[in-house]
């Protein structure tokens, strides 16, 4: 795991009339410092979003419909982690919130059949110059999205 990410269970509290999920509380420390926008992103399956960070902005995301295969690499220079790769799988089979730390490389691929829709929770306004990008099938980084079959 690398340092700085959180991954929380989501519980939806389901009945016949579909089911309702909290997702982002002020009264979740460890999640919530402060939100300054959302955004919602629907994806088509096998499209890949990466790999793009921030040096001011952390992202919560949540994917409440769909499946994504999120994809973090940590670049941080002095972090216990460096040069790590994490995976986590999030979405209707795995409702979960993940809060993705400054300076850590993220994307994600919508796997599946479904399109998947993928919720941010940055705690900074959007700004295009805090945004550091590489190519989603970069060098650099020590990643193949292709399906693992191991």
């Amino acid at each position: 795991m690398i340092d700085g990410v959180l991954i929380k269970p989501l519980k939806r509290n389901a009945d016949e009339r579909g089911f309702l999920m909290e997702m982002l509380r002020a009264d979740d420390e460890e999640f919530f410092e402060r939100y300054q926008q959302s955004y919602i992103s629907l994806n088509y399956p096998g499209v890949i979003r990466a790999w793009h960070y921030h040096l001011k902005q952390k992202d919560i995301w949540v994917v409440p419909q769909g499946m994504v295969k999120a994809v973090l690499y940590d670049v941080r220079e002095g972090s216990p982690t460096k040069g790590e790769v994490q995976e986590v799988h999030m979405g209707v089979n795995n409702m979960v919130m993940l809060k993705i730390p400054i300076g850590v490389y993220h994307g994600y691929k919508t796997t599946g059949l479904q399109p998947s829709l993928l919720i941010n929770y940055p705690d900074q306004f959007y700004d295009p110059a805090d945004e550091y990008r590489a190519p989603y099938d970069s060098p650099d980084i020590p990643y193949n999205w292709d399906i693992k079959m191991t």
